[in-house]
């Protein structure tokens, strides 16, 4: 079997998910993973899928043809993932008034203490008080089981003072 990454982008309407789970049966594949959103009128999502090695090149094509529908997909496909050094995962959860930064602010931070974001959900909420908009996150982290969290803890801590948000980071 072959896994396949796949990203998906195109005006929203209904009936993409289905046109695009129908190429992958067509081609003996399997939907394994997916993130889907509606975003600013558009359609996007990242998926793996697996399919029969022999099957590979020709979902990859019918895939690409897609476009002509309105649906435009980047296949890549999965190398074997190498087996994790001692890891320990982590979450982090954000909210705030919107501003721009925050993103940046963050990931510079995980960067720099060479954490990586496995999993990023943002999105923008009226505040429950007032009319202004609350930037909220979420992320699934990792790091090196050695890692210093109390150095990134303090990092976030300056980082939520500055921008004046509040971090919360759970082991």
């Amino acid at each position: 079997m072959t896994s396949l990454v796949l990203t998906v982008i195109g005006p929203d309407k209904p009936g993409l998910v289905e046109l695009l789970s129908q190429t992958i049966a067509d081609h003996q594949g399997n939907w394994l993973e997916s993130g889907m959103s509606r975003l600013a009128g558009k359609f996007a999502g990242i998926l793996i899928t697996e399919v029969p090695a022999d099957q590979a090149d020709a979902l990859t094509a019918a895939l690409a043809a897609l476009e002509s529908q309105g649906l435009k997909v980047v296949a890549e496909r999965s190398a074997e993932p190498e087996a994790a050094a001692s890891q320990q995962s982590f979450t982090l959860e954000l909210v705030g008034h919107d501003k721009p930064g925050i993103v940046r602010e963050i990931s510079q931070a995980l960067a720099k203490r060479h954490i990586n974001v496995e999993r990023l959900n943002t999105e923008l909420t009226s505040g429950s008080m007032s009319a202004e908009l609350l930037f909220k996150a979420s992320a699934d982290l990792s790091a090196a089981a050695d890692a210093d969290l109390d150095d990134l803890q303090e990092a976030l801590e300056s980082i939520a003072s500055d921008l004046m948000v509040d971090i919360t980071l759970n082991n």
